[in-house]
């Protein structure tokens, strides 16, 4: 089932700009007390139902990184806003094999590459003279084999074999906080995984951790890349 590209109204203008000033001058803050830079930090807008509009007034606004969930919303926002110099799109929900194509057709980072079958699938995906794709590797904080990521203890093995397939950079490790555990200690062992990737593929620096209510917690054991919704864009609209 297709997705449309725009459905609602986006959020008033000056509210968005005041909601994105905001959580910049907090990310800004978290940053610095922890002893680290602001411009370290990518901040990943989430528009997810929100319309393709919304999209544009953020880039109006001097964003250039922003984030999906769904493929079919990626796909129909990405073709509804048009080119957009300098605009990434990050594909940050759980992928499907047989929508790797059209993932990254669309997206320029993809933060949930969790098993071989999806490392291969968007390598083969890859069409002649394609760029390599940006991956994170997702790796499963809960205790239940359901949720999106991998195991701790195949993630260096994951990070292997992603780092050979020829199209693709493996850039760090992704992770959501469990509901159950404070977000600081999840993402405190969320960074030993990610040490452990380094000691195989040494050039997997980025971490990509945070979202609206726990982004501080993030940035304090490193997070360079926050995916942040609702405190920017407001609640989300029923979808159409």
């Amino acid at each position: 089932m297709s997705i449309p590209a725009t459905h609602g109204e986006p959020p008033d203008e000056d509210d968005l700009a005041r909601r994105l000033a905001a959580v910049d001058a907090r990310i800004a803050d978290a940053a610095r007390s922890s002893g680290r830079r602001p411009e370290e930090i990518t901040r990943i807008v989430v528009t997810k139902f929100h319309p393709a509009r919304l999209v544009e007034r953020l880039y109006e606004l001097d964003v250039r990184d922003v984030g999906e969930n769904r493929q079919q919303e990626l796909s129909a926002k990405h073709e509804a806003v048009g080119s957009l110099a300098g605009l990434r799109w990050h594909f940050i929900g759980q992928a499907q094999t047989n929508k790797a194509r059209a993932i990254r057709s669309a997206a320029s980072v993809v933060h949930s590459v969790d098993r071989p079958k999806i490392a291969d699938a968007l390598d083969r995906a890859a069409e002649e003279s394609e760029p390599p794709l940006d991956v994170f590797l997702q790796v499963n904080l809960t205790d239940d084999p359901g949720r999106g990521g991998v195991a701790p203890g195949d993630l260096t093995a994951l990070a292997v074999h992603a780092a050979a397939r020829d199209t693709l950079r493996v850039r760090g490790v992704m992770a959501v906080a469990p509901l159950d555990e404070a977000p600081a200690a999840a993402f405190e062992r969320l960074a030993r995984y990610a040490e452990a990737v380094r000691t195989v593929v040494p050039d997997a620096t980025w971490l990509s951790a945070g979202m609206t209510g726990d982004f501080a917690e993030a940035i304090a054991v490193g997070a360079t890349h926050l995916r942040i919704g609702t405190a920017i864009t407001g609640p989300r609209p029923e979808r159409g």
